[in-house]
């Protein structure tokens, strides 16, 4: 009867250990986390980009071509290797080109930094020019290009040098701010 008892318990033993060690198996989950359609705006980057701004005539205002493109939501527009081109309100063609661009948002306002060149027609002039400098900026809407840092204009026989410039197209004025050298040569 011992006997009968022992096996038993070893039996019971057996079932109920089955279920204690293999009964609840906990599974490894990952966390997922996903975005509500209506959450902030993540932005955007692109290599080997173009970006346009169109006027209300639907022709470009500016266009924007750069090897990254990066947008922070509110914050504006970020470019590496960036090369630029606007209008005037005269149709005249403007270039620039620099190690790092940002354009600020809804101003169509975009800094240059790094190597810039803007080439253009010179205001009341009928030279094109070379403006170089380490940082400009170009106010798309209002057709001006200003920096504080040293710049050099390169047209035809002729190199100015100053610290700070201010290029007004519209009224056709170029103002060289402080520091002014140059040579002519005819």
């Amino acid at each position: 009867m011992i006997f009968r008892i022992l096996a038993a318990l070893l039996i019971i033993g057996i079932i109920v250990g089955s279920f204690w060690l293999g009964g609840e198996q906990r599974e490894t989950t990952a966390t997922t986390t996903t975005l509500d359609a209506g959450s902030a705006d993540l932005g955007y980057s692109a290599r080997n980009a173009t970006l346009v701004e169109t006027g209300a005539d639907g022709l470009p205002v500016y266009t924007l071509n750069a090897d990254v493109i990066r947008q922070h939501p509110g914050d504006g527009v970020e470019f590496e290797q960036v090369q630029m081109s606007f209008r005037d309100n005269e149709g005249q063609l403007w270039k620039g080109r620099a190690d790092r661009g940002e354009l600020t948002t809804e101003t169509g306002k975009v800094d240059l930094s790094g190597n810039v060149h803007v080439n253009g027609l010179l205001p009341g002039s009928s030279q094109m020019a070379d403006l170089a400098t380490e940082k400009v900026s170009v106010d798309t809407h209002d057709d001006i290009i200003t920096t504080a840092e040293p710049v050099t204009v390169t047209t035809t026989g002729r190199l100015l040098k100053s610290k700070g410039l201010v290029a007004t197209l519209k009224e056709h004025h170029l103002v060289l701010e402080s520091n002014v050298r140059g040579t002519f040569t005819p």
